[in-house]
């Protein structure tokens, strides 16, 4: 009751602003003028990266049903216009900006991605009939633990949710513990391997047995790599390299540095479309990492030979890449262990690093085997989006559903 005057108070004063000559992204959000079409399902997704992550699922969904795409960002919203979905900022958690939105929508499920939690929101949904779920959900410790000091707030919020796939098993747990009926729980899925997992690979190729990617590079990894491949060109003339620096703008740097060491280079910025026999190309473009990992056979990950955390194994493991990382990769520390462990991933310094090339290259079938084992770990994590979407569909039919009208 509390919450629900705050935001009505509230929301008087936002329509004052917005007749003032507030933004229009204020007026998108309060729902006034231009409302939204009717559709089956609101899917609902933060920004650029939670939408990103979920494209697999939308874009099953979006084949069964109508869609009405919301976002926080105006950067998200033009990402999902650009798929061909409707999209608009999604309404404030307030009483007439929601009441004129759901209207106008008449939705049979709204879905969240990874997870947001709106008082109100849930309560209008529920007072509908409106299905409720999320997908890929996401509940820290510390959120946890706010969350815990505000059981009449959470609880009756998780309980409306009729469908929910966590993340990962702590955050499920988590959100167990916090009141979510264990009757909602769908099978775990990380919605960030879902695209790269169903990427098509490439097939075995000697002339991707003896390229070798460096990928997303920081400053003072290029230098190593290319020693490296200078000293396997003795032995191998025809070796290639492509190095693709995390940000471009380092590009002029780095071709002092293969020009340094003598290296004939070419650079796409410029034109060349990859590396020749022998010789380096310099990825100095934005964008185009899915061509260079399917071009190269082994893949250096990026971000680990200095201390950055380390890059995604995934995007080069969907591409049947062998991985090589260095010793910094905390942000990818359970993704690597599972790839070291199924022997799709090696770790080396820039000492060692060397040493790891030659023998790759040496046996390419050690190469290929691992490349393949990358992407059965892939595929596995990333787990069959088929039974979610099923569920999903039936919420937005109103299927195998109970009758749980103003929960």
């Amino acid at each position: 009751m509390l919450y629900e005057a705050t935001t009505r108070l509230a929301e008087a004063a936002l329509r004052c602003r917005a007749r003032l000559g507030g933004s229009a992204a204020l007026s998108e959000r309060l729902v006034r003028g231009d409302r939204p079409g009717r559709a089956r399902i609101w899917l609902h997704a933060a920004s650029v990266g939670e939408l990103t992550s979920a494209r697999v699922v939308v874009e099953a969904l979006a084949a069964r049903h109508p869609l009405q795409v919301t976002t926080n960002s105006e950067t998200g919203r033009a990402l999902a216009q650009s798929w061909g979905l409707p999209a608009r900022l999604a309404p404030l958690d307030l009483p007439g900006a929601l009441d004129r939105f759901l209207a106008a929508t008449e939705p049979q499920l709204a879905l969240t991605v990874e997870g947001e939690y709106w008082p109100l929101r849930s309560r209008r949904l529920a007072e509908r009939g409106v299905a409720q779920a999320m997908i890929g959900a996401r509940m820290s410790e510390r959120s946890a633990g706010t969350w815990g000091r505000l059981p009449g707030v959470i609880g009756p919020m998780l309980g409306r949710i009729d469908a929910l796939s966590a993340q990962d098993q702590a955050s499920e747990a988590r959100l167990l513990t916090l009141g979510l009926p264990a009757r909602a729980l769908l099978p775990r899925l990380d919605l960030k391997l879902l695209a790269p997992a169903a990427e098509l690979a490439p097939d075995d190729d000697p002339l991707r047995d003896r390229t070798i990617l460096a990928a997303s590079t920081h400053e003072g990894e290029d230098a190593p790599i290319l020693d490296a491949f200078a000293h396997l060109r003795g032995k191998h003339p025809d070796l290639r390299l492509i190095i693709a620096p995390r940000h471009p703008q380092r590009a002029e740097a780095i071709a002092a540095l293969i020009a340094a060491r003598g290296l004939s280079f070419a650079r796409r910025s410029q034109g060349a479309a990859g590396a020749a026999d022998g010789a380096v190309l310099l990825a100095d473009t934005l964008g185009e990492m899915p061509r260079w990992y399917a071009d190269a056979g082994i893949c250096l990950v990026g971000g680990s030979l200095t201390d950055h955390g380390g890059h995604t194994p995934w995007e080069p493991a969907a591409r049947r890449c062998a991985l090589l990382r260095g010793p910094h990769h905390g942000n990818f520390i359970e993704a690597f262990d599972a790839l070291q462990a199924a022997g799709a991933a090696q770790a080396v310094s820039a000492d060692t690093l060397a040493d790891a090339l030659a023998r790759l290259i040496d046996k390419p079938t050690l190469a290929r085997d691992m490349g393949r084992q990358a992407r059965e770990v892939l595929q596995a994590r990333a787990g069959d989006p088929a039974a979610l979407v099923a569920r999903l569909d039936d919420l937005a039919q109103g299927r195998a559903r109970p009758d749980m009208k103003g929960r």
